[in-house]
């Protein structure tokens, strides 16, 4: 790795000099102000003179070098504006841990009872806020929800309901959308 006449320097310490010995792993140096120490070639660098730095510098591809360096143009493209009422789904969790604090206590009536009525109070918000999409989670159970689910829908006019997107939420999801009336000019 050296050779004896190798100008090094000490990598933690502010010391350079010239490779005097070397004993194994043991590189003895002499350092600029003319003290001898001893070093294990691990803490040692070798610093080229100024004749290799010239050609090293010479060898050096600067072209690539400013390629690497050179900043990204940002792409071009044409966003498509969408409303922003295109992207908003309404998604309401139908669980009753999600819609009370404690359901202890509660029979299974009373909790269908809270859930049809969470239903009614969200498909009135949507329709008087025109979301053009609601989607209902009610996970799969026994199915006694996703029937009073569908019984309700099927009471509304101008809308279309079918199963969600089973990669996003699985079985247990309902999907609404609002046909909206367009206003005649």
């Amino acid at each position: 790795m050296f050779a004896i006449g190798d100008k090094v320097s000490v990598l933690d310490d502010a010391i350079n000099g010239i490779v005097l010995k070397i004993n194994g792993a043991l590189v003895t140096i002499e350092t600029e102000d003319g003290f001898e120490l001893n070093f294990n070639q691990k803490e040692l660098i070798r610093i080229h003179s100024n004749s290799d730095f010239l050609q090293n510098i010479a060898q050096t591809n600067f072209s690539s070098v400013a390629k690497e360096k050179e900043i990204p143009k940002p792409r071009s493209f044409v966003k498509e504006k969408k409303s922003s009422k295109d992207d908003f789904v309404l998604e309401i969790d139908l669980h009753i841990e999600k819609l009370v604090p404690n359901k202890r206590g509660m029979s299974n009536y009373d909790i269908l009872n809270i859930q049809t009525e969470t239903i009614k109070r969200q498909m009135d918000f949507a329709q008087r806020n025109r979301i053009p999409k609601v989607v209902f989670i009610h996970g799969v159970g026994e199915g006694v929800l996703k029937s009073e689910l569908d019984f309700l829908l099927g009471r509304y006019e101008n809308i279309s309901f079918q199963d969600a997107n089973y990669q996003k939420y699985g079985v247990g999801a309902t999907e609404v959308y609002f046909i909206q009336k367009k206003k005649l000019l």
